[in-house]
């Protein structure tokens, strides 16, 4: 994800570094219920249920105009509800870039970066900063605003801007709460935005799932002349592009996804419900993994390579953790505003330096200048030059001004999409006990969904798809999973290729949040498959990332 409000201290779930191309089941009211569909097992077809909530809707002609100087932009209009679809309509935004060289044209790349929440639009925009002229003569790139989100129709849960800050204040102060008094200040919030969402702005809430962009892609794949699907998916992105390929076997040309969510986790069944959606999706267990190996690395490189190195350099790191939880940072100097550094902010970025393969050149001077500060003396005479470095280099972390509505739009698709626990007083218990499993991020991502819970957010999706996962679709799916990957692990990407027949396991060896654009055998191997998707490929590639934290150490 990319970037949730910096205020917030969080990554969206799945984020995708600038200008890189990261490229319920059925409801039971649908003739085929979910556990038929499940016991039918994998299948290529879509099913005629799927199929005439997406053929009924006619093919919206898109008018393309030109924006961002260079590329085009059109609005579609869509059924707000498929069930329903001469009833309310949503707008939905997209870009395109045009392929190079149209006499060679192969069709149209919808990408995706994530989220949930984010704007597919820019992404697509900045696709040709990073892709090879190969895709780029032979391809439409196309970005699609998911629902809610940037230029398609906004879902805004609050009647003023002052209103939404005012609601929304504990959940923007800290990147997640640490004391009781901010854990039951964010449940209050949590619950008000839940409530808010679910009445102010009900009818979108209730039809902005991933499920429902699925639906509009198919929609809009018709609209750009693509008798089947190209798309690449990175991070969050890849839980549209599974849930597509489920929904839409038979209408697949190519599907790379990089990052990969673990879907049957992300939407979760009742006895996994009382588990935080993202914690249970292994976030934290693999932001816990991506530290500790870096912290090792950083031990081996030495204090010449590596500042914050010591005998015990994980311990170096629980302790300044175990101060800061005990006694807040202020930080003060000549110049610049006086803040405070806690806990929270410590997890919140290293937690955001790990999604860069080179985020380690800034982490460990971050720590290095931490242990200075809180160290006796704090620093010396020297204090205020150091708390001018850790404020630039947290500065580089600090994401693109986000739409007022971020918040909201993370939200709307995140509490639609998997099972939630009944009331969010049950969030402090639960954060604890992720804590337990994965030091410091278990609470980090436990906190991401309070506003979830199943009694304050009231709005529902009935289409939600919930599996299975397992169809065998036209093409093989590829699927990218990176071993240091701090938010969705390699296991992920691995159980999505063992439970999809068919599909192409990409293994990388590779740093950050993300494989493509940081690994040659990555990138060459998507861009070969995305040309010719039916070409034999190995059932595992295996990769490695051309950025390698102290290089010649040795790799845990």
């Amino acid at each position: 994800m990319r970037n949730i409000p910096r205020a917030r201290g969080k990554r969206l779930i799945a984020t995708a570094a600038t200008g890189s191309l990261a490229v319920t089941g059925l409801a039971l009211t649908l003739a085929h219920s979910a556990d038929a569909a499940a016991a039918a097992g994998s299948t290529n077809r879509t099913s005629p249920d799927w199929a005439r909530l997406v053929d009924q809707v006619p093919t919206p002609v898109l008018h393309w105009t030109t924006c961002q100087q260079t590329d085009q932009c059109a609005t579609a209009v869509l059924p707000l509800d498929y069930r329903n679809p001469h009833g309310a309509t949503i707008q939905v935004a997209l870009l395109r870039v045009k392929a190079k060289d149209p006499k060679h044209r192969l069709g149209t790349i919808f990408v995706n970066p994530g989220g949930p929440g984010d704007t597919a639009r820019d992404f697509a925009a900045e696709v040709p900063q990073a892709v090879p002229r190969a895709i780029l003569d032979k391809f439409d790139i196309v970005g699609v605003d998911p629902r809610g989100t940037g230029g398609s129709t906004p879902i805004d849960c609050f009647a003023t801007a002052t209103e939404r800050a005012r609601t929304e204040a504990p959940l923007t102060g800290t990147p997640f709460p640490v004391t009781p008094g901010q854990q039951h200040a964010w449940v209050d919030a949590a619950k008000a935005l839940g409530r808010a969402c679910s009445t102010t702005a009900r009818s979108i809430a209730s039809n902005m799932s991933t499920t429902d962009d699925a639906l509009d892609m198919d929609v809009l794949r018709r609209a750009v002349g693509d008798s089947k699907l190209t798309y690449v998916g990175e991070s969050y992105g890849s839980y549209l592009g599974l849930i597509y390929a489920n929904i839409f076997p038979d209408r697949i040309r190519a599907m790379a996804l990089d990052s990969i969510v673990n879907a049957p986790a992300l939407a979760g069944t009742t006895a996994t419900a009382r588990v935080p959606a993202f914690d249970r999706m292994g976030a934290a267990a693999a932001s816990d993994h991506a530290l500790r190996g870096l912290l090792v690395l950083c031990q081996q490189a030495g204090s010449s390579r590596c500042s914050f190195a010591s005998p015990d350099t994980s311990a170096r790191y629980d302790r300044l953790a175990a101060q800061l939880r005990a006694h807040p940072l202020r930080l003060a100097a000549p110049g610049i505003k006086t803040t405070t550094l806690g806990y929270a902010d410590l997890v919140a970025d290293t937690e955001h330096w790990m999604h860069d393969p080179s985020g380690y050149q800034g982490l460990f001077p971050e720590l290095t200048d931490l242990v200075r500060l809180t160290a006796p003396g704090g620093a010396g005479t020297g204090r205020a030059a150091v708390v001018r470095d850790l404020e630039r280099l947290r500065s580089a972390l600090a994401p693109p001004p986000a739409p007022g509505n971020q918040l909201e739009a993370f939200s709307g698709q995140a509490c639609s999409d998997g099972a939630q626990a009944a009331n969010a007083t049950s969030w402090p218990a639960a954060a604890a006990t992720a804590d337990r499993s994965a030091s410091y991020f278990g609470s980090y991502y436990a906190w991401l969904s309070v506003q979830c819970a199943r009694s304050t957010w009231t709005a529902s999706d009935r289409d939600a798809y919930r599996g299975p996962f397992d169809h065998h679709t036209a093409a093989p799916v590829l699927l990218i999973g990176n071993l240091w990957d701090p938010v969705d692990s390699y296991a992920n990407a691995a159980e999505m290729a063992r439970l999809m027949p068919g599909s192409r396991l990409v293994r990388s060896d590779s740093w950050g949040h993300q494989a493509l654009n940081t690994s040659a055998c990555v990138d060459s191997t998507t861009w070969n498959y995305l040309i010719n998707p039916r070409t034999p490929a190995p059932k595992i590639t295996y990769c490695r990332g051309d950025v390698q934290p102290f290089a010649s150490a040795t790799t845990p």
